[in-house]
């Protein structure tokens, strides 16, 4: 990660899930009327075992230019250090609007951001400052010890897409603690129409963390970092990072 860590972005990755077992197959996705009417797609992450992947690292994959895939990121064994794209690889037009986490099993919103709508340029795009490169890829979480104790968390995501059909679109997120891989997720979006706005949560079933990992995780703020990749037809267009603390309240 930049220097540039401490400035939270409007469009925040996702957060958390738990996926393990059998590689390459995907739960059912769900569907429920949204309030003011439209579809809501639930999706659960498809299951895999990234230890089962070639070992792969981060400068490995930068050396690949654009060619990076979603095989690729999932032999990656720590979270990237940058990004591995560029803001502009994203020629889709993909355009992350509002953002919620919600605890499942009491409904309680957890987090919630929305862009504002008819957002300006970056700061420095128009005085041809230097733009920061992380503004839009990344945000910073602050949630109770509570949070880590959750079973089952929904984090609702609305996109927009530009005048280009998208016929596979893929998240892939990692989650570390002080380097160690925690938790791999694996989202498929599916087809997107060109100039839609979308919305879906995903669902995410928590494992029970050892009493021990929750200490050492809230003992050390922003040291449990995350990593999302986002794919079309298989390559590589967006990459967001977050970091995360979980010492809210104390």
């Amino acid at each position: 990660m930049n220097g540039s860590r401490n400035k939270p972005a409007p469009t925040p990755a996702v957060s958390k899930a738990q996926a393990d077992t059998d590689s390459g197959s995907t739960e059912t996705n769900h569907r429920e009327r949204k309030s003011g009417g439209g579809v809501l797609k639930k999706l659960k992450s498809r299951r895999s075992q990234p230890e089962k992947w070639p070992v792969v690292t981060e400068d490995e994959l930068r050396a690949l230019g654009e060619d990076i895939s979603p095989d690729h990121v999932l032999g990656l064994r720590a979270v990237t250090e940058d990004y591995l794209c560029k803001p502009e690889d994203n020629i889709y037009n993909i355009d992350f609007t509002r953002f919620k986490i919600r605890d499942l099993e009491t409904g309680t919103v957890l987090f919630e951001i929305a862009k504002p709508p008819n957002s300006g340029p970056v700061d420095g795009e128009d005085d041809g400052g230097d733009v920061d490169s992380s503004a839009g890829r990344f945000v910073r979480y602050q949630f109770t010890p509570a949070f880590l104790k959750l079973c089952t968390v929904g984090a609702t995501v609305e996109f927009t897409v530009g005048d280009r059909p998208i016929n596979s679109f893929r998240m892939i997120e990692r989650h570390y603690f002080q380097g160690r891989l925690l938790k791999n997720f694996d989202f498929d979006f599916g087809f997107c129409i060109p100039n839609s706005r979308n919305t879906c949560e995903h669902i995410y079933e928590f494992p029970q963390l050892p009493d021990e990992l929750i200490r050492q995780m809230v003992a050390h703020p922003y040291e449990t970092r995350s990593d999302s990749f986002y794919f079309v037809d298989n390559k590589l267009i967006m990459h967001n990072k977050a970091d995360y603390a979980y010492n809210g309240g104390l």
